[in-house]
């Protein structure tokens, strides 16, 4: 399976690395410009600085052997809370052709200090697909404005949404797209205020697994939901082949569990990440349990707070 490696994880720090290479930012003019194909090179607008996304563009492909580049990450570009990517999305796929080696692609890699995940203003990431027939990686970080039809790409491996919002059109996209390579499968859903609307209706042709023959990680997560998540993963077809499960970040509390633990086997899977969860000390107990050769996150054990006699219980990514 393709070897993950965080960027920012749900904290939002960055990571020093991406794709399993050293992330090194393209600068202004005067900044040396490294061997692109030993680090994930990154751009962005420069924040407080007058230095457009697409002048450190420009500065990319002036500069560097962009045919060696494996992987790019896009920070953020001029005001991202009020402009959507869509500039970005057209520098990248209008200029293709200079990228020929492009593994890995992550667009919208902007910490929460400079812009809560809530605030980036997203597009159609369907052109990245089309422009890139042998891109392996791509992962886009916000769901405001988020578009995507259905398409078939023989080369992804791996897929990542990372949103406080994801919507459900754009989840129905991804079940009606052809994906024979893709093992690597991660959505944050998120919370319905910040336009995570999906359903577990939805979600049903990922969870049939039909377009996805090639699949070994399923993450299902971040969800206001994800109780009615797993109960319908209990008896997803595609739980057979996973190697990994993700249904963390979310509200799981012990109703989710159950339906978990009463549904298919789940004892074939390497790991099994529940952090950020909502359940009972006793619930912790029975599913490490239940599942004694699986490695089981149960961390980041959640209490749900109560308000004039209403129950909440938030995700870990909204706004």
């Amino acid at each position: 399976m393709i070897p993950y490696d965080t960027y920012f994880g749900y904290k939002h720090r960055y990571a020093e690395t991406y794709a399993g290479l050293p992330v090194v930012e393209i600068a202004p003019e005067e900044q040396e410009i490294p061997d692109p194909a030993s680090a994930a090179v990154r751009i962005s607008s420069g924040w407080g600085e007058n230095y457009p996304i697409a002048d450190a563009f420009d500065v990319l492909l002036r500069r560097a052997d962009t045919a060696r580049v494996p992987a790019l990450v896009i920070g953020g570009w001029e005001d991202c809370y009020g402009t959507s990517s869509e500039q970005v999305v057209g520098l990248l796929a209008d200029n293709a052709a200079r990228f020929p080696g492009l593994r890995s692609l992550f667009v919208g890699a902007i910490s929460s200090d400079e812009a809560e995940i809530s605030w980036i203003q997203q597009s159609d990431v369907t052109p990245l697909l089309e422009a890139f027939p042998r891109l392996e990686r791509l992962e886009v970080r916000g769901g405001t404005g988020l578009e995507l039809r259905p398409v078939r790409h023989e080369s992804l491996r791996m897929l990542r949404f990372e949103t406080g919002g994801l919507p459900a059109e754009v989840v129905r996209a991804i079940g009606a797209c052809d994906l024979p390579a893709l093992e690597h499968l991660d959505l944050w859903l998120g919370e319905e205020n910040y336009g995570g609307d999906a359903t577990v209706a939805d979600l049903a042709p990922i969870l049939s697994g039909e377009r996805l023959p090639a699949l070994r990680h399923l993450g299902l997560q971040d969800s206001e939901i994800q109780d009615e998540i797993a109960a319908a993963v209990a008896s997803a077809p595609v739980v057979a082949r996973l190697e990994s499960l993700a249904l963390s970040m979310g509200t799981l509390t012990d109703a989710g569990a159950e339906a978990l633990l009463g549904g298919q086997p789940l004892t074939h899977l390497h790991t099994l990440d529940l952090h950020h969860h909502f359940l009972t000390d006793a619930m912790v107990a029975r599913v490490t349990e239940a599942l004694p050769g699986v490695e089981v996150d149960l961390s980041k054990q959640e209490e749900a707070e109560e308000d004039e006699g209403e129950v909440w219980r938030y995700v870990a990514v909204s706004e």
